[in-house]
């Protein structure tokens, strides 16, 4: 059996989370969308104003993974939420738990933080992510429609 370590993310990390960022980005098939330093996750992630948060998962003491997260809010409930940003593990430690692991420490933390919500989204090819989030009591949400503003559509909406 493996041994699992989730830890959060310290700012000596931001080099090992681009490279899992970037092998993230590879398996859906969108590399050429992380413009993303190391710089910008150190800053981002662990800046005094950063909103995000990050875990660390090792298997047998070999990094495999990451976790980033967020705190949002539902109206609805009257409190916070935590948002599953980005889950990622190396092939190579896929099927040992890791994935779960990381999952209940998220939700472990959304529990300790008064959460009413534990969200994510996921791509609608990723049969394997699908099937597993199925697996440990999660349902797809597929009344809502996500939109996005980015780059110059954002730019000149603003304006």
């Amino acid at each position: 059996m493996a041994t699992i370590d989730i830890r959060p993310a310290q700012a000596d990390d931001a080099a090992l989370i681009l490279r899992f960022i970037k092998e993230l980005a590879a398996y859906e098939k969108a590399e050429d969308e992380v413009v993303a330093s190391e710089a910008d996750i150190r800053a981002s992630l662990f800046g005094a104003d950063s909103p995000a948060r990050a875990l660390v998962c090792s298997v047998d003491g070999v990094a495999a993974g990451f976790a980033v997260y967020f705190f949002n809010y539902s109206t609805w409930q009257g409190r916070k939420g935590l948002y599953l940003e980005d889950l990622y593990l190396t092939p190579a430690h896929r099927g040992v738990g890791a994935g779960k692991a990381l999952l209940q420490q998220l939700a472990r933390i959304a529990v300790a933080q008064g959460c009413g919500r534990f969200e994510w989204s996921v791509l609608d090819w990723n049969e394997p992510a699908l099937q597993f989030y199925r697996s440990i009591g999660a349902w797809p949400m597929d009344e809502w429609v996500r939109y996005r503003l980015a780059g110059p559509a954002l730019a000149a909406f603003a304006a």
